[in-house]
């Protein structure tokens, strides 16, 4: 089996992702789900053979160093992938994360009119995030294209790795790979200060240095956007606070105060009839109750903030996965499980088979609705194992 065809297959099925597990035959993620392909099971040193066709000597060298190993692989013109191959109990695994050649727009993406305002800011600190696989780098893929098309900007990405390119329309863009082309997210951030940036791009902000550095540069004149892992506007703002010692976060909640532009929180629902997924965002804006909030260490007051901008654009995710419901984008079982599942999250406290989370904000009993805790289907009902033929 040739991974040539694997990756070929995927972007046929419009499949997201492709893994490669031991004693499996190849999966493919399509609209969400996990779909067995109709083929021979694999072995550990059948994935690694393909691995290390699509790996240059370094990058072989450094998995065998470190038994896991960050890259991406160009797929001739029509696609790049992801690449993230791993050491399992069984032997060599790997997943290929498909990013389309083709950026997608705003308006394809379906994305609320508050983005392309983000995108059209001088300056300042906007946040997307959300959990692993919510679209938040295609996402920011849309508003950088928008940005490379419309202004003459000098825009420099930081990605590990890089995954979706850009050609320099209007803007020169310029990007950076961690490992190849930069050490560490905070040496390459640190650097970009210097060259001249207008917008800078940071792929994730998963350390004290990195999310300082990015302050700086919002405080200083430069349109930073970044991505974190957290499942709401407000967590956003209380994880980035959080970084810091308790001596620094006076110093912190004044700079984020200050640079703070957006906050956007997203994730990925399936579509009715399941012709595909779109998203929904809780969208916080940087207004200045928001920084006076932010300011005076008043974070918690922040959901109520966003419940009454919508003047401003603001969002809650509940509001928003209320309006694909009525807009019949989505049907009322999905939108009640994307809501158990951020409830969930969210909470913690665990109200044991109960969550607020129904439409219109009451709440639903999983007893009632005979479903098992956290709202997954019951075994063999909505759901059926599916083969897709190699």
């Amino acid at each position: 089996m040739d991974i040539t065809q694997l990756l070929a297959f995927t972007m046929q099925n419009n499949a997201s992702d492709l893994h490669l597990s031991p004693s499996n035959p190849p999966i493919i993620r399509v609209h969400g789900d996990l779909k067995r392909i109709k083929s021979d099971v694999l072995k550990s040193d059948d994935i690694r053979t393909m691995l290390y066709s699509v790996m240059t000597e370094d990058q072989r060298a450094e998995f065998e160093r470190d038994f896991e190993l960050d890259f991406a692989i160009a797929f001739g013109e029509k696609a790049r992938f992801r690449v993230n191959a791993f050491t399992t109990r069984t032997g060599t695994a790997a997943v290929f994360r498909n990013i389309p050649s083709l950026i997608p727009t705003m308006e394809e993406l379906e994305l609320p009119a508050i983005m392309r305002r983000f995108a059209e800011l001088e300056k300042g600190l906007v946040l997307v995030t959300g959990p692993t696989g919510s679209g938040k780098s295609t996402t920011l893929a849309s508003i950088i294209n928008y940005i490379n098309e419309n202004e003459s900007a000098h825009i420099i990405t930081i990605e590990d790795p890089v995954e979706f390119f850009h050609v320099s329309k209007k803007s020169l863009v310029n990007h950076r790979e961690i490992g190849p082309d930069t050490k560490s997210f905070a040496k390459a951030l640190r650097s970009s200060l210097r060259e001249d940036p207008d917008v800078i791009l940071v792929g994730e902000m998963r350390d004290y240095e990195t999310i300082s550095l990015a302050l700086t540069a919002a405080e200083t004149g430069h349109l930073v956007f970044g991505t974190l892992h957290s499942n709401s506007a407000s967590k956003t703002v209380d994880r980035i606070i959080d970084v810091f010692p308790t001596g620094d976060k006076e110093m912190v909640r004044a700079m984020l105060a200050s640079s703070l532009q957006g906050v956007v929180a997203q994730s990925l629902l399936k579509r009715t009839g399941g012709t595909g997924r779109i998203g929904a965002f809780e969208i916080l804006v940087g207004t200045n109750a928001v920084r006076n909030l932010i300011r005076e260490n008043q974070v918690a007051q922040l959901y109520s903030m966003i419940q009454t901008g919508a003047r401003y654009g603001m969002v809650t995710l509940e509001e928003a996965i209320n309006a694909l419901v009525e807009q019949g984008t989505i049907d009322k079982e999905e939108a009640r499980r994307a809501l158990l599942k951020t409830t969930d999250e969210d909470d913690g406290s665990g109200d044991e088979g109960v969550a607020s989370a129904t439409i219109g904000g009451g709440r639903v009993s999983e007893k009632d609705e005979k479903r098992p805790a956290g709202g997954r289907r019951e075994e063999g009902k909505g759901r059926k194992e599916e083969g897709y033929s190699f």
